[in-house]
């Protein structure tokens, strides 16, 4: 088990609704996709994952997911990786779902 966070801590974290607009795969890297996510802001946001292996490019395309979007910017192969996409993972890394609403919701929408 993790180390316990307060209440506090869980509220500085910041999770919303975001819905895929882009997908590309990074060249020369075997597991990796370059994504746009829109969550309902001014903009489009980035992030580098390692999806390759669970989704298909069209799979994930307009996908409804769920984002961390206040995690601090970090570079991977040359590309800015702005926020997470938040999965459940087997142990063994066999298995890796992104998570999602149980009904359609508008990208920005608050997850608490």
């Amino acid at each position: 088990m993790s180390e316990e966070i307060s209440f506090q801590d869980f509220q500085k974290l910041d999770i919303c609704v975001g819905r895929i607009v882009e997908v590309e795969r990074l060249p020369d890297a075997e597991k990796l996709y370059k994504v746009q996510v829109d969550i309902g802001r001014d903009r489009l946001y980035q992030t580098v994952t390692s999806l390759v292996p669970f989704y298909t490019e069209q799979e994930l395309q307009d996908k409804e997911v769920i984002v961390l979007t206040n995690l601090k910017p970090a570079k991977m192969r040359g590309e800015i990786s702005e926020v997470m996409l938040l999965c459940a993972e087997t142990s063994d890394s066999s298995v890796c779902k992104l998570l999602k609403s149980e009904v359609t919701l508008a990208p920005g929408t608050p997850v608490c």
